[in-house]
């Protein structure tokens, strides 16, 4: 459920028109609804309600702090990939000690800011990098609380580019290795290891996959309490998908229900790492036709909006529903169109063959549950300017990211001494 709807013939979020946020802060631009992003975080907190558990919103899925203060304000944590998405998790409010530091690739000076910062426990993914840590942690006199990411090659059954839990993928420590990196880690200065991580991927639409994974973790967690480790944090990642066009994800509810089956008796802390679950469906990306060009084979519907804009589409061949901010009338003829950004590249393409109502330039369309993996991912390919962001609440609405300016991205590059001459000339 979303709160993105029409009223009056055009489509408003909450109380919003989207054309009035069109008209003023101009298009492309991103809009979030507060009322969908707490709706999704209450479902998911209710469904986990009376167990010992934390739900660390996955900043990566979309790090705009009016985002994740929000949620923080709902009391939720953070799970972060970077220093400078923990930077955002503080700046928007979040405890440190609600904070949980994964990703593969983390660096010694991450690790310390993460320390120095009082983050709750650190995801670590490899031998190397839980020496590293040992070696941060030792040097500030600090103690890093520490779960091992096992990798339970476990097929997600999701696109390839966003499965994480086989065998081959760059992710987490093989599940059969585990028990002896438990056993170095423990012997280790400045760490405490009491944790289990897993994460097999995103967009899942299938419990099984969870279900196969999850069994396997905490199989590992009995196995590690009997060497005599002690295990109380069981970290089960993300990765529950949302409906995009057709998609049938299962519920939180059920999702949860699995989980406390799988747990019972563990008595373990569960950590849940929720990113396009709660924000997914709670954005749309607003953009304006330019042309419709009629074409020998096709007809495309040429907007504002690209690739660097919202790069899903190109990058994982997903596909987001297209509605016209003016509501269609009864009985519109529905064309089949390539909708299409002006960026050279023929992957510059949105949707291929949609069915849409006839359009015209400067129409407004919204690309749906665009909320997750969207601004977070954009760029200034081909000197366009980074896409603003919008947050509604009710009736109200703020820029929460205004436009970039062109002066802004050509300031981002220097000249070196040995050109500014010839340029100036």
């Amino acid at each position: 459920m979303d709160h993105f709807a029409y009223r009056e013939g055009a489509l408003h979020a909450e109380a919003v028109p989207l054309a009035a946020i069109a008209e003023a802060v101009g298009t492309p631009c991103y809009c979030y609804s507060t009322a969908t992003i707490s709706r999704h975080y209450r479902v998911i907190a209710d469904a986990f309600a009376g167990r010992d558990s934390l739900i660390a919103y996955s900043v990566k899925a979309n790090g705009n702090l009016a985002v994740i203060a929000t949620l923080a304000k709902l009391g939720a944590g953070a799970d972060v990939v970077s220093e400078g998405e923990i930077r955002r998790a503080l700046a928007a409010g979040v405890a440190p000690d609600k904070i949980v530091f994964s990703g593969v690739g983390k660096t010694r000076e991450e690790m310390a800011y993460a320390l120095s910062s009082g983050v709750l426990h650190f995801n670590v993914e490899s031998e190397p990098e839980l020496a590293a840590l040992s070696e941060v942690a030792s040097s500030l006199s600090a103690k890093a609380l520490v779960a091992l990411r096992v990798n339970p090659d476990v097929d997600a059954g999701s696109h390839d580019k966003i499965s994480t839990g086989r065998r081959h993928d760059k992710f987490g420590i093989a599940i059969e290795q585990a028990p002896a990196l438990y056993a170095r880690a423990a012997a280790l200065p400045g760490l405490e290891v009491d944790g289990v991580d897993v994460h097999i991927g995103s967009q899942l639409t299938d419990l099984e996959p969870f279900r196969r994974a999850f069994g396997r973790a905490i199989e590992l967690v009995k196995g590690l309490r009997s060497d005599g480790h002690a295990i109380r944090r069981l970290d089960l990642g993300g990765g529950l998908g949302i409906p995009y066009t057709e998609e049938a994800p299962p519920s939180p509810a059920a999702y949860a229900e699995m989980v406390f089956a799988l747990t019972e008796g563990l008595d373990c802390r569960i950590v849940l790492e929720p990113g396009r679950v709660i924000v997914g469906n709670a954005g749309v990306l607003l953009a304006r036709v330019i042309y419709v060009k009629e074409a020998e084979a096709r007809r495309f519907v040429i907007v504002d909006a690209a690739m660097n804009d919202l790069v899903r589409p190109a990058m994982y061949a997903a596909r987001h529903a297209i509605a016209t901010v003016a509501e269609p009338a009864p009985g519109a003829v529905f064309e089949a169109a390539d909708v299409v950004g002006p960026i050279c590249e023929s992957g510059d393409t949105f949707a291929t063959q949609v069915a849409l109502p006839a359009l015209a330039a400067g129409d407004l369309i919204a690309f749906r549950s665009a909320g997750a993996y969207g601004a977070v991912m954009a760029s200034t390919y081909n000197g366009r300017l980074l896409v603003p962001e919008v947050l509604i609440d009710g009736d109200r609405w703020a820029e929460v990211r205004p436009r970039m300016e062109y002066e802004t991205l050509l300031a981002m590059d220097r000249l070196p001494e040995w050109l500014r001459e010839t340029v100036a000339s």
